[in-house]
């Protein structure tokens, strides 16, 4: 069972569930608090499915509320954890210049380049075999599109039934910028793999075998140790590779400090990398952060985040010691000291918090809210400083230069707001 036909829900709202794999005519009826909120019982289809419209009630606070699934003819119940997002009004616009660009369908993430001024975007359109991807280099000033490729064909990959099956091309989703080499690495997540690229002229350095790095999602560049840094989402692992040979040099598997009946798989999500204190922060889904030696890849500590849950954001404020952990299914930034794993403050910011980048100039931390269209500006101590319109989905923000950071989002093709870029700087 789940909630169809409304991808946010909030207080006072109506939305419309759905189950399957019912049997056919029992008897289905929602209660929260003791108390029916879909009327009278529903009656499962000859497929065993039906829908349920379904109002929620006005005072009801943010956060995961267990609503009981009562079902009759057999008699069976279940209890669904119904999310309530928060319902934060924009604010603080009048305080950002944003300049916005339109670039190319199925914008996923962006990188800045000191060295050059320039921004990297990657792009990627549907599911396997994708055949519309392409890494774009943009002015960091003006967002003009300066270079633009699309990657090469990747091999036949083999169906569920055994056939094979065209294998799409080297789609990029994740990208980090090396200024030391003059490239630009990328996640290829549908090859499960990664790849280089020449910033200057965007030629394919090289590209790393299929299976190099389970379902690379993110990409950080240690210039000062000559590494890059991948997650493998929802597994344990940062795959290390040397940013000189190109050649893959360690796995690092993480360990969750959960233990008990709740105890799961550390599930590697974002990184945020602090280069002068040779610390990574590997965010899990499961809420805990990782705290990695990046000298040495050892792992030197893994923090429990509370009320963070399907966490897959986190950034880093050098000058306070403090993490930003932006969590998708909690709607909520949660700051911690990170020596002391301590919860300094839980923000809620808007539904889908997706990720989270600080600016240390500005010190300022940007939160993409995925679901609620919003990207929202919070203080060193959590306080909302603005919550600015980015709508439809936003995906990603990063940090460029004097304050400035670049916010990317994607969307239906036929929304006019969709596959933009911003260009944000406080005033």
């Amino acid at each position: 069972m789940s909630v169809v036909e409304t991808p946010v829900v909030y207080a006072g709202s109506t939305v419309k569930l759905a189950g399957s794999n019912f049997k056919p005519g029992q008897q289905v009826q929602f209660f929260y608090e003791g108390q029916s909120i879909s009327g009278s019982p529903v009656t499962a289809d000859a497929e065993g499915k039906f829908t349920v419209q379904t109002a929620i009630p006005a005072q009801a606070a943010p956060g995961r509320h267990p609503v009981v699934v009562s079902v009759t003819d057999p008699a069976a119940a279940l209890v669904y954890p119904l999310k309530v997002s928060p319902n934060v009004p924009l604010s603080g616009a009048e305080r950002f210049e944003v300049q916005t660009e339109k670039l190319v369908p199925g914008l996923y993430q962006s990188a800045y380049s000191a060295k050059n001024n320039t921004v990297f975007v990657t792009s990627a359109v549907g599911r396997p075999p994708v055949t519309r991807s392409e890494l774009v280099k943009l002015n960091a000033d003006t967002l003009q599109i300066e270079k633009r490729v699309s990657p090469a064909e990747a091999p036949a990959r083999r169906g569920r039934d055994g056939t094979a099956q065209p294998g799409g091309l080297f789609a990029v989703y994740g990208v980090g910028v090396d200024d030391a080499n003059g490239n630009v690495w990328v996640t290829v997540t549908r090859q499960n793999t990664v790849a280089v690229y020449r910033q200057s002229d965007l030629a394919l350095v090289k590209q790393f075998e299929p299976g190099a790095a389970s379902h690379a999602r993110d990409v950080v560049i240690d210039e000062r140790h000559g590494k890059a840094f991948i997650s493998a989402a929802r597994s344990p692992n940062v795959e290390v590779f040397d940013t000189k040979t190109l050649q893959k040099t360690a796995s690092i598997v993480l360990e969750s400090g959960v233990r008990g009946p709740a105890a799961q798989p550390f599930a590697t999500m974002s990184l945020a990398l602090d280069a002068a204190s040779n610390q990574l922060f590997v965010v899990s889904a499961g809420g805990e952060v990782a705290v990695i030696n990046t000298a040495t890849n050892a792992v030197e500590k893994v923090l429990p985040v509370k009320d963070a849950f399907s966490a897959s954001g986190v950034a880093y404020d050098a000058a306070t010691g403090r993490l930003f952990v932006a969590a998708q299914g909690s709607d909520n930034v949660v700051i911690l000291d990170a020596k002391s794993g301590e919860v300094l403050q839980n923000v809620l910011v808007g539904a889908g918090a997706l990720n989270v980048a600080f600016d240390p100039v500005k010190r300022l931390a940007y939160v993409s809210n995925r679901g609620s269209g919003t990207l929202t500006v919070l203080d060193v101590d959590g306080n909302i400083v603005a919550n600015l319109d980015n709508k439809p989905l936003p995906n990603h923000v990063s940090v460029g230069p004097n304050g400035v950071i670049y916010a990317v989002n994607k969307g239906p093709a036929d929304h006019e707001d969709s596959d933009n870029i911003k260009r944000i700087q406080p005033k």
